[in-house]
């Protein structure tokens, strides 16, 4: 693939480029606008404004919107750095991001839908509705949609990845994606293992569209988007690979082949990357078909404010069905101090939610079910080059210890979900 030109006048464009903050909400002012004084702002929002733009240059990150929604502390929402590497072009708060595993929550509050309607269980056998799935008998909706089935994960395999370099526009199909799944054998024994797997979330995918009738992403609109007014998200058919709106270039270090393992630049090369010399390359036009259920959504900042206040506090389920989820969460590890559940993640005591990464963007959405505080980060970068953390979620880490003073916050999908494709 084609890289993206970046002038070296605008490699420092997150330490040059002013943020554009609010607590407004609305978008950044143009290029060289005057943006007014805001002496209301939130206590916080000084720090960030500080340390947001050193974070972004220690990791090669171009843009970054940020929005804070805080009932106690004030709400802010601010962008950073340039939309397109090579050009001074703003980040907006309404642009559109895909927005990867986030996706995940998405396909399990749908089937979580299903099972409050009487129509699935949750310890019902994957088998029957993919007889093909290795050991489907033992393996349950459950095991899916908390990551414990034991099946390989299709986004490790070689093949699969040097295709996403040839044919980045490939409209991939459910069964193409599974059939690369079951020609590995199987990690472990379901219900044994948290192990990040997108195959899990493909079946799942696959079992709303036989329950429902429709494509998932019309399911996605009928019982998600429609009903919490997300009048910007989608899940798009496998042959739109387009952004719909105004977005960002999404960029990545390194090729899918060369970062099955890890998004981080080799050492040798690491200085190049955070220099400019070695630039990253432009995946704003690859499609996300790959990754489906898993991982293919857009939406944007605004929209996922709303839908994770849903997904932590409840409105997509009934009482019970929510409870159900919240009560599913289990260290992924015993004694880790994040957790796992029904599609839903633990960052911290009371931080809920989940992080995105597809090639090009990352994403960070969480809900702090204790203070009623929500936070969203968008950047159009996938990793950082420094050691292949989710970019998104890098930066979320400094907002929980500037809001929350967390000295750290360890990322609920790694290690598997910081692997490139990992939706």
């Amino acid at each position: 693939m084609k890289k993206s030109v970046l002038a070296t006048a605008v490699l420092g464009a997150v330490l040059l480029f002013t943020a554009c903050s609010s607590n407004t909400g609305k978008d950044a002012a143009p290029a060289g606008a005057t943006v007014p004084p805001a002496p209301d702002l939130p206590d916080y929002a000084a720090t960030l404004e500080e340390k947001i733009p050193a974070v972004m240059a220690e990791n090669a990150i171009p843009g970054v919107v940020v929005l804070v929604e805080s009932p106690s502390r004030g709400d802010w929402s601010a962008t950073f750095g340039t939309a397109e590497n090579g050009a001074e072009v703003p980040m907006a708060l309404s642009d559109s991001f895909r927005i990867g595993s986030n996706t995940k929550t998405m396909t399990s509050t749908v089937i979580l839908q299903l099972v409050q309607e009487g129509v699935l269980a949750l310890d019902e056998p994957i088998s029957t509705f993919r007889p093909d799935v290795p050991g489907g008998d033992d393996i349950t909706i459950a095991n899916l949609a908390e990551m414990r089935s034991g099946l390989y994960s299709y986004t490790f395999d070689p093949g699969f990845n040097a295709t996403l370099d040839e044919d980045p526009q490939k409209a991939w199909t459910a069964d193409e994606l599974l059939a690369i799944a079951f020609s590995h054998p199987v990690n472990a024994a379901p219900g044994v293992e948290f192990e990040y797997s997108n195959t899990n979330i493909v079946l799942l995918g696959v079992v709303i569209e036989q329950l429902t009738g429709m494509s998932a992403s019309e399911a996605f609109a009928e019982r998600i988007f429609e009903p919490l007014g997300m009048t910007h998200s989608l899940l798009p058919l496998a042959d739109d690979w387009s952004i719909p709106g105004a977005h960002a270039r999404g960029y990545q270090f390194g090729t899918n082949v060369e970062t099955i393992d890890s998004y981080a630049v080799p050492a040798d090369e690491l200085a190049d990357a955070l220099d400019g010399t070695l630039l990253p390359i432009d995946q704003t036009d690859a499609s996300p078909s790959w990754a489906w259920t898993a991982g293919g959504a857009i939406s944007t900042p605004d929209d996922l404010a709303v839908y994770v206040r849903a997904l932590v506090g409840g409105g997509l389920l009934d009482e019970s069905t929510q409870k159900a989820r919240m009560d599913s969460i289990q260290p992924m590890t015993p004694g880790a101090p994040v957790g796992y559940g029904l599609g839903i993640a633990q960052f911290a005591p009371g931080i809920l939610g989940h992080d995105g990464q597809l090639p090009g963007y990352s994403s960070f959405m969480v809900h702090n079910a204790q203070t009623g505080d929500t936070i969203i980060i968008a950047c159009n970068l996938s990793a950082s080059p420094v050691d292949g953390e989710n970019a998104a979620v890098v930066l979320g880490k400094l907002l929980i210890g500037t809001l929350y003073g967390a000295a750290d916050l360890p990322d609920p999908a790694a290690p598997a979900a910081t692997t490139p494709a990992a939706g």
